[in-house]
This record gives structure tokens, C-alpha cells and sequence, in this order.
């Protein structure tokens, strides 16, 4: 079995339970899995390949849980720079509708090179609108080519403009459609062993773009073939309206009505909860991806990240889609989460220490 050695780095952070740090530390591979880490003296001389990191500080690999890579290509449309998330979508989505599968396949190489080059090393992945010849096959393909571990969410949006939601009816799908491609991805590339590279997600895009039918559904999908589910929530006030509306619960309540908490499920955004609401996600165990770059973006507010951490959510890190961020780039994240949880609770809320967490650890216990 091929084994790699790192050594002589100026200080390795291993994000373990002890928080461990190894200065003129080292890290020995083999076949693709870390089997020992710590002072270079104490590790093993040699390897298949060796790598001098003198100089260099080293972290766990960092874990996006959220983003939709197709906006890649959709950065900076002038007439989306100053919209909310309903005007911002309603501007894009006439523009999303002329995607292809080259077009999808180019924008997942350009995101992944992106968060590649910013220290992540896993990433999911959210594509919801499927025009023309697209499909979440061009996005794996992608990622095999680059190399980054993949968690890709096979999304999608059944409620269009003429029956309630958000969307124009051209970009929406049927629900059986929608059905028999999540069924056929998992059954074609899911992997749940130890060290897979591609594992699927089963996500409806958001309560203003699909039916509640679509959610119970999907959610006895994943939980028949053992995959998780993901979607947005609770993201903006418009959201909430939308939900007290035409649901008459809130968002989080919305989710519990269908099923959709537990262990194998992660919401992205949560922006406007409460503290009932937090609690529910901890005694449920459900996860979170943070936003706050795309948050701020749009204006949808600010995440109570720290109330959910002091609470036990399990929260990871994202970078969101980069029609909202702009960018791909995992460590400003990282910097962005801690900067805006400390204007909202103080600079004694959260360290760097924990926004590193969240970003490694984190996004790892919200993957499962």
C-alpha cells in the first residue's frame, strides 16, 4: 500500500478532542488514511513520498457544507447586486434556465479549483435546476477529475409560479422526475464506505419551490437507501411569511410537520429562529450550514451561531453559492463567520479555535 510522510512542519493543528498541536510536527499515510500524527521524531522516517513542510502551518482539511457551484458562472450580474433572496432569484433564474451540462461541468471545475486552493478538501454541493441536458452526472464528473471528495445534493424545485412558489414554471420539474433521478444517482454512484470520494444527498430545493408531497416523499427515499437530506430553511423573513401563509407554521415547525429532523438531516441558512426553535435542533440533532458571507450579501441577517453552538446543534461551515459570495474561498469564511458571530455577541463569544472547528469538525459531524 502506497504511504505518504509529511514532516518538519512548523506546527501541525490536529482539531482532535484534546486539541492537540505538534510543533516540528508530521503526518504518515497510508493508503489514503492518516495513521499516526506527531512530533517528526517519533514518526517514521520514510514513505513512498515525502514532503518537507518547514515553514508551513497544517490543518485538518476543511468541509463546505453548502454551495451551489453552477453560480460560478452567475457572479456579479449587475441587475442581482442590490436584491433580497426573492428579487435576487427572480433576476437569476431566467439566466439559470439556459444552463448546460458543459456549462454545469466548467462551473464545478472553477468552484473546486477554488475551495481546493483555500484548504478545502471536502465539499457538497446543491444543484436544484436542471434545464437543457444538465445533470448532477457533469458535477461528479468534475470532481473525480479534481480530486476533492464529494457529498453532491441532487436538489430540485416542483412548485412553480402558476401553482404558488417562486419559480417560473420553466425552470421547475415534475415530481416523478425528480423522484427517479434521485433514485437513479444513489443507486449509480452513492458510496457509504469508510474513505468514499462520492456520497449523495437528496434535497428539495426550499419551501417556496416545492410541494410537501415532494419533501415526505424524498425523505422516505433517503431514509430507504440511507442517505441524507438537505435543504434550505428559514433564510429570510420572506421565507417565514411565506410559510405562516401557506402552511400556517413557521419554518423549523413546517419541517417537523413533514418529517424532516434528525440525525441525517442539515438545514442551510438558518437565519431567523428562536430559542425554541434551537432547542429543537439539539434534542433532534439536526445540522446547520452557515452562510455568512451570502447572508450578508443579501441582507437576510445574521445567524445565531453561538447560541446553536452553546446549545449542542451540530453546525458546519459554507461558502454558499458564489452568485451570493462571489467566491469560493473556505478560510475567508472561516474569518467572515468569526468577524460577524462577534459583532453580534461580543469578541469574547467565539475564538479562532472554534470557527476552525466548525469549519473542520463541524462540517464533518453534519455529513455524518
Amino acid at each position: 500500500m502506497p504511504t505518504l510522510l509529511l514532516r518538519h512542519a512548523d506546527l501541525i493543528l490536529t482539531m482532535d478532542d484534546r486539541k492537540a498541536r505538534f510543533h516540528d510536527g508530521a503526518i504518515f499515510v497510508r493508503d489514503n488514511f492518516i495513521e499516526a500524527v506527531g512530533p517528526t521524531a517519533q514518526l517514521p522516517s520514510s514513505a513512498d513520498v515525502v514532503i518537507d513542510a518547514s515553514g508551513m502551518i497544517v490543518l485538518p482539511g476543511f468541509v463546505n457544507t453548502h454551495h451551489h457551484l453552477y453560480q460560478t458562472l452567475t457572479r456579479v450580474i449587475p441587475e442581482a447586486q442590490n436584491a433580497k433572496l426573492f428579487d435576487w432569484l427572480v433576476t437569476l433564474y431566467p439566466i439559470w434556465a439556459r444552463l448546460t451540462g458543459e456549462a454545469v461541468y466548467i462551473s464545478a471545475l472553477v468552484g473546486m479549483a477554488e475551495l481546493l486552493l483555500s484548504g478545502c478538501t471536502t465539499t457538497t454541493d446543491h444543484l436544484y435546476i436542471f434545464p437543457n441536458d444538465v445533470s448532477v452526472d457533469d458535477e461528479i464528473r468534475a470532481a473525480k477529475e479534481i480530486g476533492i471528495r464529494f457529498h453532491p445534493c441532487r436538489g430540485g424545485m416542483s412548485l412553480g409560479r402558476s401553482k404558488g412558489g417562486l419559480p417560473p414554471d420553466e425552470v421547475v420539474q415534475t415530481e416523478e422526475e425528480i423522484l427517479a433521478d434521485s433514485e437513479r444517482l444513489i443507486k449509480t454512484y452513492h458510496d457509504p464506505s469508510p474513505g468514499s470520494m462520492c456520497r449523495i444527498a437528496l434535497a428539495p430545493c426550499s419551501p417556496f419551490s416545492v410541494t410537501p408531497e415532494l419533501m415526505r416523499e424524498t425523505a422516505q427515499m433517503a431514509r430507504r437507501y440511507g442517505v441524507l437530506l438537505h435543504t434550505h430553511l428559514a433564510e429570510t423573513t420572506d421565507e417565514e411569511e411565506f410559510c405562516l401563509e401557506k402552511f400556517g407554521m413557521r419554518p423549523l415547525d413546517y419541517m417537523a410537520h413533514l418529517g424532516w429532523l434528525g440525525e441525517d438531516v442539515w438545514f442551510v441558512h438558518v437565519v431567523h429562529v428562536n430559542s425554541r426553535d434551537i432547542k429543537i435542533l439539539a434534542e433532534t440533532k439536526s445540522g446547520v450550514a452557515h452562510c455568512p458571507t451570502s447572508n450578508m450579501r443579501l441582507g437576510s441577517g445574521i445567524s445565531p451561531v453561538v447560541e446553536m453552538l452553546r446549545a449542542g446543534v451540530r453546525v458546519g461551515l459554507a461558502v454558499d453559492g458564489s452568485a451570493s459570495n462571489d467566491s469560493s474561498h473556505m478560510l475567508a469564511e472561516a474569518r467572515q463567520a468569526l468577524l460577524l458571530q462577534r459583532v453580534r455577541y461580543g469578541s469574547d463569544s467565539i475564538s479562532a479555535e472554534d470557527v476552525l472547528e466548525m469549519a473542520t469538525r463541524g462540517g464533518a459531524r453534519v455529513l455524518g
